[in-house]
Formats: structure tokens, C-alpha cells, sequence
């Protein structure tokens, strides 16, 4: 037998023989929820100084840092105080959630990002999910009509950055595959395949330009859009154009695992098994399962790690166990794995960070931008992983 093979099929089974310890889940959420209390009285201060800052993103360099809503990160904040309620049922967290979803509303009419997705569906996604407040619907509507701007048929894909012209003419990030629930979900709500035909459309293109044959994903692929070809491959938050960023890795996971929740398609399932196959057999990661902003910077181990990665990776693995039977207990053991290490190593002590409930996480370490630090997406997929552990 080749050598390699044997390596990797001895990988594959450790995992599916190793009995990850159990998270307590009412004690992490217990934890979580204390955090949150402190972080929502940083907000509000931090807000009466500067009305137009509307969500928490990160603490660096030891500055609380706020951003507008126009930002991808807005609406991970507000989305993190629907699952403290889907939780706890307790109306506390149900009026705050309200509250701060309320402060990202007028980004639905935002065609300037592909970030809608996460800005929009996040909060609103699930604040429509726990009360069915028609107010929810027409916003979620009326954020996937501003995304679908930004779909061109040509290339088949929505283009990612308007920003950096001298770099790229038309760049799709594998981020971008997390913004397609968005239109999924409008689908079911209007009856119009529209929607849902431009997912499967980038969903396809994506998979067809975006991957090596390890599984491993590039960061950008910029596109000719008079001819749809590829005009380059290339990196601008990873290490390097052929390297594999960590987070690219989990976007990449949980994109391809929720279209295969939308379509039923097989091919994507495969697709997401294979990516799962590449992060779950990596030798680098450590053995705690949390893995290092990139898995091919050559100053590993001295170099930061990516609780963010971990926590999308952990929320992914759950759902991606539901659907593949042959490989459903390695990913439950690797998902239970990584979650139990984020909630005993990687969370923040009570009352520090400003109240973020992780640390750890890279945000764009080629920038010198938050490396190592809290940061609310990390949190966002983290408490998603706790609630779908409990499944």
C-alpha cells in the first residue's frame, strides 16, 4: 500500500476511534451569557460617545473597537443575542436582540457588498427563525435582491471587493460562499427560483475554480467577465497565493455542507466531504484541534492561531455529521474536540476581553490586522456550535 495512503487512512480512523471529551453546554452558555452582560454595557457606552458605532467587532492593541453597520462584522453582535435567546427562551435576551438587529436595518439596501449574507441574514435570519416577524421577512427579501446586484452572468459568479481595482477586476472570495443562504432562504420565502438559481450558479463556479485537488481552497480567484475566464489565483488575508488560509478552509466547509442542506445536490455533499478530509488529516494542526492561521506558514508553531476557524469548522462538522453517514462519528468526535478546547483554553476569563467570550483568533495577520485577539465571529459560530452540539 503506498505509504501516503496509509498515513492518511490511519489519520481518518484516529479520529473516528478517539472519544473527545463532552462539552457541558449549560455551563459554557452560562459563561457566555456573564461575558455578554459586560460586553453590552461596552456597547452602550462606547455607543453614547459615538451613536453611529453599532456593534462590537474586536479588542487589539488593547482598544475596544466598534464598528458602523455597514461593516462585515455588524451583525454577528445582534445574531449572537438571538441564540442567547433561542437558548435561554429568558425575554431578556429577546429585547436586547431585538434592539441592536434594529441598528443594521437599513443595510438591506446595501449594494456595495457581498457581505450581506452575514451582515443581514445572521441577525435577521434568525430573529424571522424564533418570532416569524413579518418586518424580518421583507428585510431579508429586500437584502437578497441588493446581493443579487452583484451577480454576473458571465462569469457566474457575485463579485466579492469593489475596492483595489490595480489588483483585481472582478475578485470572488471563498467567504462569499457563506453569503448564499441569503438567497436560498428568499427563495422559500417568495416562491422565486431566481434566487436560488444564482446560488447554485456560484455555489458551481466556485467549486469548479476555487479548489486544488487536495480540497485545499485559494482565497481570491479574480474573473474576466467579458469571457468568464480566470484572470488569476491569488491570496490577500492567507500567507500566500498557494498557501491555505485557515478561515478560507472553514468558510469553504460550511458553504458547501449548507448548499448541500438547500439542494440535496450530492456533489456538493462530496465537496464538502473532501474539504472536511483536508482539515481533519492536516498534520499540522495541534492536537487540541485548533488550528494555526494558515496551515502552510513556514513559522509554525510560532506563529498565532484561529479560534475563528475552529469555531466555523466546529458549527459545520455538526450539520456535515448529519448527512454523511460513513464519516458522522469522526466528524461529531472532531467537532466535540474542537469545541471542548475552544471552551476550556480558548475563552476569555470572566469580565476580560471587554467581554468577548473567545480569544485567540486572526483576523488578516498579512495586514498586522487583529492577530490573536477576541473577535465577534469567533463568538457568533462558537455558541451556533454550542446549540447545534446539543443535537
Amino acid at each position: 500500500m503506498n505509504i501516503k495512503l496509509t498515513i492518511t487512512a490511519l489519520s481518518m480512523l484516529s479520529f473516528s476511534v478517539v472519544k473527545a471529551q463532552q462539552v457541558n453546554v449549560a455551563k459554557a452558555f452560562a459563561s457566555a451569557a456573564k461575558q455578554t452582560d459586560v460586553l453590552i454595557k461596552n456597547v452602550d457606552s462606547a455607543r453614547k460617545l459615538k451613536p453611529n458605532l453599532v456593534s462590537p467587532r474586536t479588542v487589539e492593541n488593547g482598544q475596544f473597537k466598534m464598528v458602523i453597520s455597514k461593516d462585515w462584522t455588524s451583525g454577528f453582535f445582534p445574531a449572537e443575542l438571538w441564540y442567547f435567546y433561542q437558548y435561554t427562551k429568558d425575554k431578556k435576551w429577546l429585547e436586547l436582540a431585538k434592539k441592536y438587529t434594529e441598528d443594521i436595518k437599513k443595510e438591506q439596501f446595501n449594494k456595495g457588498t457581498h457581505d450581506l449574507g452575514f451582515m443581514i441574514y445572521c441577525p435577521f435570519g434568525n430573529g424571522y427563525r424564533l418570532t416569524n416577524d413579518p418586518a424580518y421577512k421583507a428585510v431579508i427579501i429586500q437584502a437578497a435582491k441588493s446581493l443579487s446586484t452583484r451577480f454576473n452572468a458571465t462569469a457566474g459568479v457575485i463579485k466579492s471587493w469593489d475596492h483595489n481595482g490595480d489588483k483585481w477586476k472582478y475578485p470572488v472570495i471563498i467567504d462569499n460562499m457563506m453569503n448564499l443562504e441569503l438567497l436560498f432562504e428568499t427563495t422559500k420565502l417568495t416562491g422565486d427560483s431566481s434566487f436560488y438559481k444564482i446560488a447554485v450558479k456560484h455555489a458551481n463556479t466556485t467549486l469548479k475554480n476555487h479548489f486544488r485537488p487536495d480540497f485545499s481552497s485559494y482565497h481570491v480567484i479574480d474573473y474576466d467577465t467579458l469571457t468568464g475566464n480566470v484572470r488569476q489565483k491569488v491570496t490577500a488575508q492567507g500567507y500566500a497565493n498557494e498557501s491555505a488560509w485557515a478561515r478560507g478552509q472553514a468558510w469553504a466547509l460550511y458553504g458547501y455542507t449548507m448548499c448541500y442542506r438547500e439542494t440535496k445536490n450530492k456533489t456538493y455533499l462530496a465537496q464538502a466531504d473532501g474539504i472536511a478530509g483536508f482539515i481533519l488529516n492536516s498534520k499540522i494542526t495541534p492536537a487540541d484541534g485548533i488550528p494555526y492561521w494558515d496551515y502552510n506558514d513556514p513559522k509554525i508553531p510560532d506563529v498565532s492561531r484561529d479560534a475563528s476557524a475552529a469555531a466555523i469548522t466546529a458549527s459545520a462538522l455538526y450539520e456535515l455529521a448529519k448527512y454523511s453517514p460513513a464519516n458522522s462519528k469522526k466528524y461529531k468526535a472532531a467537532a466535540d474536540k474542537i469545541l471542548y478546547s475552544l471552551s476550556t483554553k480558548y475563552t476569555s476569563k470572566p469580565g476580560d476581553n471587554d467581554g468577548f467570550i473567545l480569544d485567540h483568533s486572526t483576523g488578516h495577520r498579512p495586514a498586522k490586522s487583529e492577530i490573536d485577539v477576541p473577535i465577534n465571529y469567533a463568538d457568533y459560530y462558537y455558541l451556533e456550535a454550542l446549540l447545534r452540539s446539543k443535537k
